[in-house]
Parts: structure tokens; sequence; C-alpha cells
């Protein structure tokens, strides 16, 4: 199993596969989503050209199994601005850890703090004084809220990260089994780097 940042050729190669991991691990709770490659496709593509963004890949032998992506929180702002208006936080300061994806057989081996070493890394080096990324918020009496559920906020807060008190998002997208999309709260969690 190797963990390691992707660039060049190695991610043109890798984006369908994050593509398909976003779609397969993110229909679980609780995001429930039902994606689209074509759309996958085109939420992507910036990470091709960006040099400020990583694209963190796990492999199991050739075989993608995991990915993470983080990128300046300003090539989020249209999205995520809103969130942080009152937070006092610059968005040039703040770096987002835009999603961790990771197959089932492949969790609880190290790899999640592989993927924050790596954007967290990334985020030092850009010079970021914070790192953020976003939860979605479902309520817990939703019909789809698996009894047997663990919460990953144990594993954020080992890692230093806390929700920043007032800080949500609104995103738009369609549950499996409905029709529309519709809004979905996303509250931050962040941390400052040393």
């Amino acid at each position: 199993m190797r963990v390691e940042a992707l660039s060049g050729p190695a991610l043109d190669a890798a984006l369908d596969g994050v593509a398909r991991l976003r779609i397969a691990v993110f229909r679980d709770w609780p995001y429930l989503y039902d994606g689209s490659l074509d759309y996958e496709r085109e939420y992507l593509a910036p990470y091709r050209d960006n040099p400020r963004a990583v694209v963190a890949g796990a492999f199991d032998g050739e075989a993608l199994v995991g990915a993470a992506t983080g990128t300046p929180m300003e090539d989020h702002a249209e999205d995520f601005a809103q969130a942080f208006a009152s937070s006092g936080l610059a968005l040039s300061d703040i770096f987002y850890c835009a999603e961790s994806v990771l197959l089932p057989d492949y969790r609880g081996r190290g790899v999640g703090h592989r993927f924050f070493d790596i954007r967290e890394a990334k985020a030092a080096a850009l010079g970021r004084r914070h790192v953020a990324f976003c939860r979605v918020e479902r309520p817990a009496d939703h019909p789809a809220h698996p009894a047997d559920y663990r919460p990953l906020d144990g594993f954020w807060r080992s890692r230093g990260y806390a929700p920043l008190p007032g800080a949500i998002a609104t995103f738009r997208w369609k549950d499996l089994g409905d029709s529309l999309e519709t809004p979905k709260p996303l509250q931050f969690w962040i941390r400052e780097l040393p």
C-alpha cells in the first residue's frame, strides 16, 4: 500500500479513478450522493492545472483505492466565502481539504493520516496559516442514518481540528432516490498550522 501526491501524467491517469471513488464513497451516509462521471470530471478538472492544488492517491498495487484533494480556499470562494464572512479569517490564509475518499476495506490503516499529512504539508509550503474541511450535517433522525455509523469526529480532533462556530456553507446535490438537488448544510472544521 502506498500513498503519494500525484502530479503530471500520474495525476492525469488517476483523475477518472478519483471521480469513480467520489461517486462510490459518497453514496454512503452521510452524503447519500447520487453522482455522475460527467459532473465529477468537470469538478476535478481544475486540480489538473493548478500548481497550488494537491491530489493524493492511495494505491494497493496499481489499483487506486483512495484519494484526497486540497486547494487554497479562495479557489472555492464563490461557494464558501459567506461561511467565513464573520470568522475574522482571511480566505487567503486557509487551505481547503476538499475531500478524502477511501474504500471501506482500506480504512483503519493510517491512510487518512497520510492524506492529511500530504495536504497540510502543501498548505505549509504555500504559507497558509489554517487548514479547513467541511462535513455534511444530517439530522440524527434521518431515515437513512445507519445504526452502526461511527462519525470521524475523534479522528479529526486527534489531528487538532475543531468545528468553527458559525462557519456553515450550503451546497446542493441530488440524494440517492431523489429527482432534484436539495441544499445541504456543511459545517467547517479548522486547525491552525504550527
